[in-house]
């Protein structure tokens, strides 16, 4: 089981009327519970854990959870505010959001909101996003990630559960950027995974190219660091048990895009559920995984984001839809190629000794962008 906790808020998208002009369409939304609908739509166990308000707004977050087979079991209900999010598209320019958040119930989650104890079956746990530019929820999360992240104890499954960090970094959410990158390292060390977007590294390392700043981030602590390079597709490198350090990279899939909003958190939801479908959703069994699992599962969030990006606001796929997308032959191929091997610097720590090869992925028209 995933459990994926931060923020749940209300997207409310521009979308143009004939006869009144622009208005706002209201969507269920923020980055972990549109990765736990993703998770829940794909048929893998999930819970969202975060505090919900209980006005009309909250009901509608709680009842889609419940509709798409996600737990909220481990859901605080509030009655303060539903946070509120607008959202602005520009042809020209990524999407614009202005947040009300203040004081509000999701980014108002304590440490006695926690659970003293994750159900048994805990396999892996997803934070990150804007829940950790807010307090008291940053603090709140970092506290919950870094205690069960070094869990030491073998009474849940397979020990400790995977760690996996998604950013999805909003810079006007950031008022003291060098306070945040501390604290961004802080929670990349504490991580299993990392899911990075192109973008999020042009904001939190400008100095660095993709490639460079993924072998930066595998010298923090993940085992596995995924960028996503939006109509590109994505990259990812995964240090093994020995040192060494294998790449994988798939490319975009091409559709008629309609709308981006989601697309990032549908891939990341999509890949986590590709482990736990395959039996790969543990530590030991992530650090084992082939070239070619880590390519396919790259593929199969690939084509979830696009299909995403295909249909108005946040709406991940089914497995079937997953499935029945083809992508042209020439096109899923996975690359053969090895990152170079990691020197190791300090305990559970690795620096690349070399730069790896370049990704290979094959063009595409249009696909699914981050959120």
């Amino acid at each position: 089981m995933i459990i994926c906790c931060g923020e749940a808020l209300i997207d409310m998208l521009q979308v143009s009327v004939r006869g009144i002009g622009d208005v706002f369409t209201l969507y269920p939304g923020g980055s972990p519970y549109n990765t736990a609908i993703t998770i829940g739509k794909l048929g893998v166990p999930v819970k969202f854990l975060g505090r919900i308000s209980d006005d009309s707004f909250g009901e509608i977050l709680v009842n889609r959870l419940k509709k798409n087979s996600v737990g909220d079991e481990l859901v605080k209900r509030s009655g303060q505010n539903t946070t509120l999010a607008f959202v602005k598209h520009e042809k020209t320019r990524e999407a614009q959001y202005i947040f009300y958040s203040e004081g509000t119930a999701d980014r108002s989650l304590q440490l006695d909101d926690l659970p003293a104890k994750l159900p048994f079956d805990t396999k892996c746990i997803l934070f990150g996003s804007i829940a950790m530019t807010m307090e008291p929820i940053a603090t709140t999360l970092e506290s919950f990630i870094l205690r069960e992240g070094s869990r030491k104890n073998t009474d849940q499954m397979d020990g400790a559960p995977v760690i996996s960090f998604d950013p999805n970094i909003r810079p006007f959410m950031i008022k003291d950027k060098a306070a945040y990158t501390s604290r961004f390292e802080k929670w990349l060390a504490a991580s299993t995974i990392a899911k990075i977007s192109s973008e999020d590294f042009k904001f939190i390392y400008p100095r660095l190219d993709p490639e460079k700043a993924l072998q930066k981030v595998l010298t923090m602590g993940p085992w596995l660091v995924i960028c996503t390079l939006g109509p590109k597709g994505a990259v990812a490198l995964l240090r093994r048990n020995d040192g060494s350090v294998i790449k994988a990279a798939a490319p975009g899939v091409s559709v008629k895009v309609t709308d981006t909003v989601g697309a990032g958190d549908t891939f990341h939801g999509a890949f986590l559920a590709w482990l736990e479908m395959k039996g790969k959703m543990s530590r030991s069994a992530l650090a084992s995984l082939s070239e070619n699992d880590l390519y396919n599962a790259l593929l199969f969030a690939n084509k979830a984001a696009a299909i995403n990006c295909s249909r108005p606001g946040v709406a991940p796929p089914g497995r079937k839809e997953i499935d029945g997308l083809k992508v042209p032959e020439s096109k899923t191929k996975a690359p053969a190629a090895k990152a170079a091997p990691v020197k190791k610097t300090a305990p559970g720590k690795t620096a690349p000794a070399a730069k790896a090869a370049p990704a290979k992925t094959a063009p595409a028209k249009k696909a699914a962008k981050k959120k």
